[in-house]
């Protein structure tokens, strides 16, 4: 059998796109997912996405990380998906649409490569010693670090993604610098089980930690740097609650093909848990 994908990127966070709007596409596929997902034996992502239809909204985005597991909400995988449906013709250039923590509405520029993608409001930040740690769509966990640039981020990260206060549910790290504007992020991923070079809502998540650490009110506006390119943030907070938050960066179609993916017996659907 072969398989219609579509590449896009957001900022170097990467995806496999699928449109699955006539649900041909069995997707409850680990195995299927994750080979497609290997950099060496498939097509190579951070995840793969399927856009499908869905009753009150322009689409649902389906999202799964790239170990084949479904996953918490993907904010770059959000704007990849938008600027996806804006090329199929779905939308024009603004959407409702639903993804698994909920509605987000997104705009697209008239080019069709930049997404401002409205996040969830965050209401609740607690703290893990000298780290914030929150929910922005899926569990972050931010801290404050100098020379980043030379940090061991897949040791440290992983050691803290799986110490026993996150084992369980696994929690996205993200070691974070001041810059002269903004910030520098670098973010160690779970389901990825590696940094990877953006990740959507992690900088949200650095974002707000920042707000709150500098203890800034108001209508906010955080330029934010990673390994794949720059992003920004605005936000309200007003010392308790984050509101109209939205995720701004590029996401651009790479390549799109066809892959081979046998004959679908051999990726029977597995059970999984979220």
């Amino acid at each position: 059998m072969k398989l219609n994908f579509y590449k896009y990127q957001g900022a170097g966070n990467d995806f496999i796109l699928v449109d699955n709007r006539e649900g041909r596409v069995n997707h409850r596929n680990p195995k299927l997912i994750s080979t497609l997902c290997d950099r060496r034996f498939g097509i190579g992502g951070d995840g793969m996405m399927f856009l499908q239809k869905q009753e009150g909204y322009d689409f649902e985005m389906v999202y799964y990380n790239a170990d084949g597991q479904p996953s918490s909400m993907c904010g770059n995988g959000g704007r990849c998906i938008v600027a996806f449906a804006k090329f199929l013709g779905v939308i024009e250039n603004e959407t409702n649409f639903l993804a698994v923590d909920g509605p987000h509405y997104a705009k697209i520029s008239a080019s069709g490569d930049w997404v401002s993608l409205q996040m969830i409001d965050v209401d609740y930040v607690t703290r893990d010693n000298e780290a914030y740690v929150m929910n922005t769509g899926s569990p972050h966990y931010v801290q404050l670090v100098n020379d980043l640039e030379y940090k061991d981020v897949f040791t440290e990260g992983r050691a803290i993604r799986n110490n026993p206060t996150y084992l369980s549910k696994g929690i996205n790290v993200n070691f974070v610098q001041p810059l002269d504007e903004g910030y520098f992020v670098r973010t160690y991923e779970r389901g990825v089980e590696d940094e990877t070079y953006a990740c959507g809502t992690g900088v949200t998540a650095v974002a707000l930690a920042m707000a709150k650490e500098n203890k800034q009110t108001g209508t906010i506006s955080t330029p934010i740097k990673v390994l794949g390119g720059n992003l920004n943030l605005h936000f309200n907070y007003d010392g308790i609650r984050f509101t109209n938050i939205f995720l701004e960066g590029p996401a651009v179609k790479v390549f799109e093909g066809e892959v081979e993916v046998g004959d679908l017996a051999e990726y029977k659907a597995e059970e999984q848990t979220v």
